[in-house]
């Protein structure tokens, strides 16, 4: 199976109630994982990858690897390139196969977000890709991008003419949210995604998951949060898993990669899995 693009799964996620989770996957490993949690859900999914891991493995390396281990998926599958403020980046990534990107051009004024992610949007239609856009940072640094200071929020109207606009395929709103864990339980403003749901019709993504409680994931989804992001849940799962996996191996005495890389997938796909669960993706596709 072909990476489909991101409105591809988002509209019947919209109009079905429930939310496609979108993994920002660090390796073979961990993309795997996604991949057989999903086959075994029966779950749409979205393979998320940062600026940073694209940089580390290179662009052509890294969608060989992805498109080769998604290339038996029974289950629709997006390639979405996460928090992209570099169009350089953007455009050679829509050249190589991702089916979707987020422009991130929150830290430009709007007016400039606007004209770029309309050239932005044009471009990615033009490949049959696809354009999550946001003109608010969310707080919170993830992969080197992103800063733990909060960004002003705009209007509803602001933002109802940023989506309408520049004519992209998910938006990304801030509502409180912040990446990485929580220090307390957020305050959001789940009203905010009803709102511009109603205005536009377009899809919302909820960036900042990783901590909310299940009824905070599923209120939300209700509300028209059709992409839900998944990363710092995915990356400490990974890293705790391979600690006690070490600290296993360093009490037998017994040093096997294999039994490494099976402990990680099998954290990782168990996380995937409950997250398909509290979504509502689990068995949506027949």
């Amino acid at each position: 199976m072909t990476f489909v693009p991101l409105n591809a799964v988002l509209a019947d996620a919209l109009a079905g109630g429930y939310g496609v989770p979108a993994f920002n996957i660090v390796n073979d490993v961990s993309t795997e994982a996604v991949l057989e949690a999903a086959a075994e859900e029966r779950s749409p999914v979205i393979l998320q990858t940062s600026v940073k891991t694209v940089r580390m493995y290179g662009r052509k390396k890294l969608y060989t690897i992805l498109a080769g281990l998604a290339e038996d998926a029974a289950v629709p599958v997006v390639l979405h390139l996460d928090h992209c403020p570099s169009r350089e980046v953007i455009s050679d990534c829509l050249r190589g196969g991702w089916t979707s990107v987020l422009f991130d051009a929150h830290e430009l004024e709007v007016a400039e977000n606007l004209r770029q992610t309309v050239e932005v949007v044009a471009e990615a239609h033009a490949v049959g890709a696809s354009v999550e856009g946001e003109i608010e940072g969310i707080q919170g640094v993830e992969d080197g991008i992103g800063s733990d200071d909060a960004s002003a929020q705009q209007t509803i109207e602001v933002s109802v003419d940023f989506i309408q606009r520049t004519g992209v395929d998910c938006f990304a709103p801030a509502i409180g949210n912040a990446h990485g864990q929580y220090k307390a339980a957020p305050v959001l403003d789940h009203q905010r995604v009803s709102d511009l749901l109603a205005a536009t019709g377009v899809p919302m993504a909820l960036h900042g998951g990783t901590g909310l409680s299940a009824e905070q994931f599923q209120d939300l989804v209700k509300r028209g949060c059709a992409k839900v992001n998944i990363s710092t849940a995915l990356k400490e799962v990974y890293m705790r898993s391979s600690l006690e996996s070490l600290k296993r191996s360093e009490e037998k005495g017994s040093w096997d990669p294999p039994t490494l890389f099976r402990d990680q997938k099998e954290a990782v796909t168990a996380m995937a899995r409950e997250h398909m669960r509290t979504f509502g993706s689990s068995g949506q596709v027949r």
